[in-house]
């Protein structure tokens, strides 16, 4: 496999994931509990709220992503596109800034999964492993 494809495949996995999250500072998020008339602790609770870093790091996000790919796609992911996935996600936790909050409760495992599979050629292909 070429190094260069490699990193290449893995900042556009990177950058699809970036463009498709939805992240809020505390604030915002605290302006729409007040809005729907409930506490910040019952806001938190309901969507699971966590620090987007920490849910995008998550083992929880990473096995959402292989699970949507068995679920929707049929695809049984490789130990190569397993370490892959967990790379992508491990870069676009380090890129965000650490107020920035997201719910575990959001598509971003089906849309990756989606992703995934188009850039796999359908899961023919093996993902390229991060550089």
């Amino acid at each position: 496999m070429n190094l260069n494809n490699s990193a290449t495949d893995h900042a556009a996995s990177m950058a699809y994931v970036m463009s498709t999250l939805s992240t809020r500072t505390l604030h915002h998020f605290a302006q729409e509990a007040k809005l729907n008339g409930e506490s910040l602790k019952d806001a938190f609770e309901r969507y699971e709220i966590d620090y987007a870093w920490y849910v995008l790091g998550s083992d929880r996000l990473r096995e959402a992503t292989v699970d949507s790919l068995a679920r929707r796609h049929h695809h049984v992911v490789t130990e190569a596109q397993r370490e892959s996935l967990a790379g992508v996600l491990k870069s676009a936790a380090e890129a965000q800034a650490p107020e920035l909050l997201m719910s575990f409760d959001n598509d971003v495992p089906d849309q990756l999964a989606d992703y995934l599979l188009a850039s796999w050629g359908g899961g023919a292909a093996a993902f390229a492993i991060k550089p």
